[in-house]
């Protein structure tokens, strides 16, 4: 166990709003639980008048001069920060970004079957990338991969917006769609 004269020693880090004789400012303006503003009081005065009632004082805006602090209960607060933290997480929208690989020789039915897919993925707002893998001599027919990619474009036009436009990438075209 560390002792106190030990350089290694290192203090709890503190999380959430200070409370009641951790507010550092000799003075504090006081909110109460209603919301009436009792004024600039001395921070000993805030606390017994926060004990009075069986509540805290904790400091909400610690950077006003002088801090601003509310008589309310600790459990409560913290709750109440911890649901507006999870609704906030539970609205946002996580986008992804779904890879759809084809060779420039696709037969029309693998097409079309991988355009469907990536139609859906449009529609629930993930990012889709078009990947064109090229082998042996296939190569030299670039054109067959460009043309291939344009096809891609127009039946993409109506859910998605090129983000990134066709380029080889070593042996591989690429392309990337985003959802509007």
């Amino acid at each position: 166990m560390p002792n106190k004269n030990n350089q290694y020693f290192q203090r709890k880090k503190h999380k959430g709003p200070r409370t009641n004789f951790s507010i550092k400012s000799p003075e504090v303006q006081v909110i109460t639980a209603d919301g009436n503003n009792l004024g600039i009081l001395n921070l000993n005065q805030a606390i017994s008048q926060a004990k009075d009632n069986g509540l805290d004082l904790i400091e909400i805006s610690p950077n006003a001069n002088p801090p601003v602090c509310k008589i309310m209960d600790m459990g409560k607060f913290k709750y109440d920060q911890q649901k507006k933290a999870n609704k906030a997480k539970k609205k946002q929208k996580k986008m992804e970004l779904k890879e759809i690989k084809l060779r420039p020789v696709t037969e029309i039915h693998d097409y079309t079957f991988k355009i469907k897919n990536a139609q859906k993925f449009l529609t629930k707002g993930d990012k889709v990338k078009f990947t064109i893998k090229f082998k042996g001599r296939e190569l030299q027919h670039s054109d067959l991969g460009h043309k291939l990619m344009d096809k891609i474009k127009q039946d993409m036009q109506e859910l998605g917006r090129v983000e990134l436009e066709p380029k080889f990438d070593g042996k591989q075209m690429i392309m990337v769609i985003h959802p509007l």
